[in-house]
């Protein structure tokens, strides 16, 4: 392995002072000429020198690196979102570290901490548990000594950026565009125990119901957690119900009942209609592709960096910003209209 080429080395080859060398290996504002400017870049080239960054850090007292913190990194969703956040940091010269809670409040605490003792400019938090009542993790955010913003989920009362879609349009969407092809009997598989986000879509789902006069049938409501295995468990008591369609509040759950649809011999949509939400699930998996709330993980992404950066510049104002994305329906083959049975 070759030796490290220091700063200090190339401004002996070049003549220079090194903290010359360092001003334009920097890009900063220098009184040095355009041919030594040249040369300095010519010969760092050469030796294949590469910034301490942590040498950087101190000087600077920033890291240009920023930490996320996700529930489940194999989730299709949050996989997506942070591949979005990583190139959307990677293009304005920030490395996002990226983490995974397993859902847990207190592992959340845990990682919140280990990020800021490496010192990360920043940090992006979808947390695993949105009703916890874990006092330390509130404090802990709420006395960060560096800018945080709360992407996806959010802990109600808390005062801090949060950028999310509207979870409640979007389970009134779905339910919607059911009622709309002739369904009546509608199931729902959510996560309303333990995630804010499956409650205000179950909360769509029954403004939907409400607002053309259909009642609110408890026996139609299923819980389930954001995993393909629990959802595949609560499909055997939904499929077992006079429902003609789902709306299934996530792709995993989504996915979780589509397993236990095929093991039973039942097709989409001519058994049962489904509508998902996120739509991550890969197309290529599914015959018919599944219909679909989307919440763009790109445009998520964006809209988080953007609050991250105004912060970082210091431009954020007094009060935490709250950013409220619209979702969208794509329409696919999962759903059937019922008058096109006979």
């Amino acid at each position: 392995m070759a030796n490290k080429v220091t700063l200090k080395q190339i401004a002996q080859e070049v003549g220079l002072s090194p903290s010359s060398v360092s001003l334009v290996l920097n890009n900063r504002p220098c009184r040095i000429s355009e041919e030594n400017r040249k040369l300095i870049k010519e010969v760092a080239a050469r030796n294949h020198y590469v910034p301490n960054q942590i040498a950087r850090s101190l000087v600077m007292r920033e890291s240009r690196t920023l930490g996320l913190i996700v529930p489940n990194i194999e989730s299709r969703f949050f996989a997506s979102l942070a591949g979005s956040l990583e190139k959307r940091c990677r293009e304005d010269g920030y490395a996002l570290f990226i983490t995974s809670s397993g859902g847990s409040a207190d592992d959340d605490l845990e990682l919140l901490r280990q990020l800021v003792t490496r010192g990360v400019d920043g940090v992006f938090l979808v947390v695993g548990d949105e009703f916890s009542d874990d006092r330390a993790l509130r404090e802990e955010v709420s006395h960060l000594p560096i800018p945080a913003v709360m992407v996806d989920r959010a802990i109600e009362g808390l005062e801090c950026d949060k950028v999310m879609f509207d979870h409640e349009m979007g389970g009134y969407m779905a339910t919607r565009y059911l009622i709309e092809q002739g369904h009546r009997r509608i199931a729902c598989l959510v996560n309303a125990r333990r995630s804010n986000t499956g409650r205000k879509r179950l909360a769509g789902y029954e403004r939907a119901l409400r607002e053309v006069g259909l009642p609110i049938d408890a026996r139609l409501e299923f819980e389930s957690e954001y995993y393909i295995p629990s959802a595949y468990e609560a499909s055997e008591a939904v499929l077992a119900t006079d429902a003609t369609a789902v709306f299934a509040s996530s792709d995993n759950i989504a996915l979780g009942l589509l397993k236990r649809l095929h093991e039973m011999g039942k097709s989409i949509p001519c058994d049962i209609s489904v509508v998902s939400y996120d739509n991550s699930a890969a197309d290529v998996l599914f015959e018919p592709a599944l219909t679909a709330i989307e919440q763009d993980p790109g445009v998520l992404a964006e809209h988080a960096f953007g609050c991250m950066s105004k912060r970082l510049a210091g431009r954020g104002g007094r009060r935490a910003e709250e950013v409220v994305l619209e979702p969208a329906l794509i329409v696919k083959g999962s759903v059937l209209e019922l008058t096109e049975c006979s």
